[in-house]
């Protein structure tokens, strides 16, 4: 089972790079977006669209924002969007699609850097999304989250660590958020698992060449419930073409649907 998770900062800029050409090389099982920038009407545009998919998107109310998107070539048994609470709900910031035994979704969690303001809704949303993963722990059922979390976990997941260490994304209440997450509550870094190297990253800046010279953040994740880590075979960061200021995140399980 092959699964590609990418931020693509507006899907009409990401498709008139090409992404959606790629993407039909890939052979992927279930594709997972953020940052679409668009509305459902907009989505009905047959150049968004991907032959033998299914679509799912949750939008944002607000026009020209965020939104979050899966393509699954198989059908779902269900379909949520939406956590129940209004920073995820309005700004359309979650899907999830039930394959039978296994969820997967796609998330974008909110930026802090437009100000104090935006990170406190970032702290309010990962302590809410926190309370959403113990339920489903409680389930039992098996899920592979995909998305842009925002936060870079470790040192090794930003080029400049030393300089980031009060900046948002890197702030140590959001890496203790993931600690927990890959601590406590038992989830798994799907990519560390299969690849511990330094510079691996998923988002550079547009300024100061960040791209060209490698200065990035590891910030796009699948994140796998424990059960799954045996079944997590590959993964790599795509650079090939730059379809946004983000790269794909593509990974293989060992999952039959």
């Amino acid at each position: 089972m092959r699964v590609i998770s990418a931020n693509l900062n507006g899907i009409r800029s990401a498709a008139r790079k090409g992404f959606f050409e790629w993407l039909s090389k890939q052979n992927a099982d279930v594709i997972c977006v953020q940052e679409l920038k668009a509305q459902e009407p907009e989505l009905q545009d047959p150049s968004l669209r991907l032959a033998g998919y299914e679509a799912h998107f949750h939008f944002a109310v607000k026009k020209g924002y965020s939104g979050v998107g899966i393509y699954s070539r198989h059908v779902p048994k269900q379909v949520v969007t939406g956590l129940g609470f209004e920073a995820a709900d309005t700004e359309g910031r979650y899907v999830a699609i039930d394959l039978g035994g296994l969820w997967v979704a796609s998330i974008y969690l909110p930026s802090g850097t437009a100000g104090d303001h935006r990170q406190v809704v970032k702290f309010d949303f990962l302590d809410r999304y926190e309370c959403h993963l113990q339920a489903l722990q409680a389930t039992h059922k098996e899920a592979i989250i995909c998305g842009d979390l925002n936060i870079a976990h470790k040192n090794i997941d930003l080029k400049n660590w030393r300089a980031n260490q009060q900046h948002s994304g890197f702030l140590p209440r959001e890496r203790a958020w993931l600690d927990k997450l890959f601590g406590e509550m038992k989830f798994v870094d799907a990519f560390r698992v299969v690849n511990a190297a330094p510079d691996q990253y998923t988002w550079w800046s547009n300024r100061g060449r960040a791209r060209e010279k490698n200065v990035g953040w590891r910030i796009d994740y699948q994140v796998v419930t424990p059960a799954l880590k045996s079944a997590i075979q590959s993964a790599f960061i795509y650079t090939g073409q730059q379809f946004s200021d983000h790269a794909p995140l593509v990974m293989d399980y060992d999952i039959i649907i």
